[in-house]
């Protein structure tokens, strides 16, 4: 884990923040076609806690209006399998390359027809607790 933390860190040195960025989208972008092509059609909160319930978290994904949907993930530890334990310096970096990117990546895979951002709330390098809790903002393409 901690070399997976320090390749990222020297990714961004190396490359600036659009290599590892590009890199998380087009993996969660392959995760997405995976699930296409084994036929799993999900709704957006499915899809969400299926791809954290594999990083041996707790999700709890809560659709507060038609747009927005509140996602909080658990963690037995106060470590984040992304981005560590508790370093305020390292996580803006962490959020911002990695899981954002990987995250919509996926997201935009399974739903071509949305546009996604987040609006992170806490985190576990961040915050120093055992939580990562986002709200997922949605658009549709037409509407933009």
């Amino acid at each position: 884990m901690k070399f997976f933390q320090a390749y990222i860190k020297e990714m961004i040195d190396i490359g600036g923040n659009n290599l590892p960025k590009a890199i998380s989208t087009k993996s969660g972008s392959k995760l997405g076609k995976l699930y296409k092509k084994r036929g799993l059609t999900l709704d957006i909160g499915t899809a969400l806690k299926q791809v954290y319930s594999v990083l041996k978290a707790k999700p709890s994904v809560k659709k507060l209006n038609e747009d927005t949907y509140e996602v909080i993930v658990r963690y037995s530890k106060k470590f984040c399998p992304i981005g560590g334990a508790y370093n305020p310096s390292r996580a803006t970096i962490f959020q911002k390359n990695i899981c954002i990117p990987y995250t919509r990546g996926f997201l935009n895979e399974l739903f071509p027809q949305f546009i996604f951002e987040s609006d992170i709330l806490n985190c576990i390098p961040l915050n120093n607790q055992r939580t990562c809790h986002y709200i997922l903002n949605i658009k549709s393409k037409k509407n933009t």
